[in-house]
């Protein structure tokens, strides 16, 4: 599914729960807590640079979609300011050769965790469709890497990583206690490859982060 696709469906998705959302707002304030459950794709936007280690010139790899179980706590801090924080069970992904690798396949995959803390301004708290935006802090942790296909007999570790992130997203009122959520982020995340035989390459992972989910607030 392309990039292009990913924000068409979100859109329907988003245009369609807004035709549906009727009844009282729930109105935000100060100290309101609000808690989203819902499903985010990992969409990265992948470049690499800077082969080492014997690799050839113009060495790149790609990273493959995954999509994960995610979750929001956000804490308004007054009736237009929240700070939230992302949480979801681990993604993980395929690496694959592309560039002068094109053609090699498979060399690694890992899972990571990667939390974002953001401030939200919601420009309309007391309506029942609440747009807002944010930006904050993504941190990366990555484990479990391996290498694989040709590299399958050599280790590999990716380092971890620190970022900025930002979002776009909306709440719309369902009914008087649930409201729905989409969301899109854009994190950036930098690491460096590295295998045991010595092969290294950077990898700005930089993905898009999309996000549906239901909640409530209290």
């Amino acid at each position: 599914m392309t990039k292009q696709s990913k924000i068409r469906l979100i859109s329907a998705a988003v245009a369609g729960a807004l035709a549906l959302g009727m009844g009282s707002a729930q109105a935000l304030q100060q100290g309101d807590w609000l808690v989203r459950v819902g499903a985010s794709m990992v969409s990265p936007n992948e470049s690499s640079s800077n082969p080492q280690g014997g690799l050839p010139a113009g060495s790149e790899v790609s990273i493959n979609n995954n999509t994960q179980l995610s979750f929001t706590i956000e804490y308004m801090l007054n009736n237009n300011i929240g700070l939230e924080v992302l949480g979801a069970t681990p993604f993980k992904h395929d690496i694959e050769g592309a560039g002068a690798l094109a053609g090699v396949g498979k060399v690694g995959e890992t899972k990571h965790l990667p939390p974002i803390v953001s401030v939200n301004w919601h420009f309309q708290p007391q309506s029942n469709i609440r747009p807002y935006v944010g930006a904050g802090i993504n941190y990366t942790y990555f484990f479990d890497e391996k290498g694989a296909g040709p590299l399958a007999n050599e280790s590999l570790s990716l380092d971890n990583s620190w970022g900025l992130a930002a979002q776009a997203g909306v709440d719309f009122d369902i009914n008087p206690n649930w409201f729905a959520n989409a969301s899109i982020r854009y994190a950036k995340i930098s690491t460096t490859a590295t295998y045991s035989n010595g092969y290294k390459l950077d990898v700005d992972i930089d993905p898009w982060v999309y996000t549906l989910a239901v909640g409530t607030h209290f």
